[in-house]
């Protein structure tokens, strides 16, 4: 898109495009949502961005009414900025604040990260983490009654002084300056954080709530006809969310229960990747469209629904070969029922350290099964980091179906085909003939259209 078709669609206030760029206008200072519900200011008044984080470093300050850090972000799937991207992604994350940690994360020096940051995104790396900070501390400070104290450690700052100065200089307000009469802080840590997580519409909730239903684990998942919530933990923190869905506003009101808020940006992010809240689903979902010929009818705003970790994916992917949809469900139940973690009244699915200690005696399956549930177990133990899911074609018992759907719903990657899925086939046996490989890069979707043709 180019100033003229920024133009238009600021003026036509039109919800797709939020997140997609960035209105700055010259006379006040501001940088908005293309929503924003404010007067429309003149045209020679006002200057476009793409990102954010360049409004704010030509040293704009985020409007309070449309408040653009909470704008969904928006579809990105450039190839030739794979690397960039993937940076930015860990950033948004919050997991990786040291710019030699995340380099070697990424393979790839420092000094080239560096460069590769301010090529592709026109901002240093440094400048681009102290935005993003800033702006999680932020919705914190707006949403939560968190003592700032609390926010600041939250949000990756080492100190009160930091934060504070980091804070004025990318948003240039204090943070005291933030909070509203009816956020006032609380002198102790609420033990439930409510946020809200936007998206871009339109959001099939039905088709998301069906899914997740059918394959509902509980105690460990819980579902209702509007909200959607579970448990979650990991070696650094243990706790559950709740997320309702609120279709007049387009966004989740998130209640979440955390005992290391620490680890909360890294919860939020996965929150949202399991409900496939950042996706672009208008131009997804017209790609799909363009590229089959005619073969089905074409379900509006059907998202992914995500699994919390690769692992869990993993896990219920190998309980589900060559089963039902049923089977597999009761497999994974019994598998949380006997080995699942239990504190405080919740139960969480269980570590790979858990299943590696267990001999699966209460499983009544051939015993190839349980070996390939063990060396999945082994391999997460010992390779806790691994994203490379295609190292475990090389376990015994781990196929491609197996390792597909992990990397469909354990890392929601977009392009991923589950041709070699029964109720894939049947599918396309049903419909009309078309070519898959036209719909890359977002074949997971066309996975879950064809799911639904059931």
């Amino acid at each position: 898109m180019n100033d003229k078709h920024w133009q238009k669609a600021r003026q036509s206030r039109d919800p797709r495009f939020d997140g997609l760029f960035y209105v700055a206008v010259k006379s006040t200072g501001i940088y908005c949502r293309p929503i924003c519900p404010a007067p429309t200011a003149n045209e020679i008044n006002v200057t476009y961005y793409q990102y954010a984080h360049n409004a704010a470093k030509a040293g704009f300050r985020p409007c309070m009414r449309c408040r653009p850090d909470s704008a969904p972000g928006s579809f990105a799937w450039q190839g030739v900025k794979t690397t960039a991207l993937r940076a930015k992604q860990l950033i948004d994350q919050g997991a990786y604040y040291d710019c030699e940690k995340l380099a070697a994360r990424l393979g790839i020096s420092s000094r080239y990260l560096r460069r590769l940051f301010t090529q592709h995104f026109g901002i240093s790396i440094t400048q681009y983490r102290l935005f993003n900070q800033c702006h999680f501390a932020k919705k914190l400070i707006q949403e939560t009654t968190l003592p700032l104290t609390h926010i600041a450690f939250a949000a990756g700052f080492n100190s009160i002084r930091r934060f504070n100065d980091a804070f004025l200089q990318q948003l240039n307000i204090a943070p005291s300056k933030l909070r509203s009469s009816d956020k006032a802080p609380s002198s102790i840590v609420n033990s439930t954080l409510n946020l809200t997580l936007p998206f871009r519409p339109p959001y099939n909730w039905p088709a998301m709530q069906q899914f997740l239903a059918k394959r509902l684990i509980a105690p460990m998942e819980w579902i209702t006809a509007t909200s959607y919530g579970r448990t979650f933990s990991d070696e650094h923190c243990k706790g559950s969310f709740n997320a309702e869905f609120i279709a007049q506003k387009n966004h989740f009101k998130v209640a979440i229960t955390i005992n290391n808020t620490h680890c909360l940006q890294q919860v939020i992010t996965n929150i949202r990747r399991v409900l496939d809240l950042d996706a672009d689903i208008n131009l997804i979902t017209m790609h799909i469209q363009d590229n089959i010929n005619n073969a089905f009818a074409v379900s509006e705003g059907l998202r992914l629904p995500g699994i919390w970790s690769s692992f869990e994916a993993g896990i219920r992917a190998v309980l589900g070969q060559q089963v039902s949809v049923t089977a597999a469900h009761n497999l994974v139940t019994k598998l949380v029922s006997e080995l699942g973690e239990q504190c405080n009244g919740a139960v969480y699915f269980p570590t790979p350290q858990q299943l590696v200690n267990s001999d699966f005696a209460f499983f009544k399956m051939p015993q190839a099964r349980k070996n390939a549930l063990y060396n999945l177990a082994q391999f997460c133990t010992l390779n806790p980091q691994c994203d490379d899911l295609d190292l475990w074609l090389n376990l015994k018992g781990i196929g491609p179906w197996t390792v597909n759907y992990a990397k469909l719903r354990g890392q929601s990657q977009p392009d991923i085909l589950l041709d070699g899925d029964l109720g894939v086939k049947k599918a396309q046996a049903a419909v009309a003939v078309f070519s898959s490989d036209n719909c890359a890069p977002f074949r997971s979707y066309l996975t879950f259209q064809l799911w639904q043709q059931l």
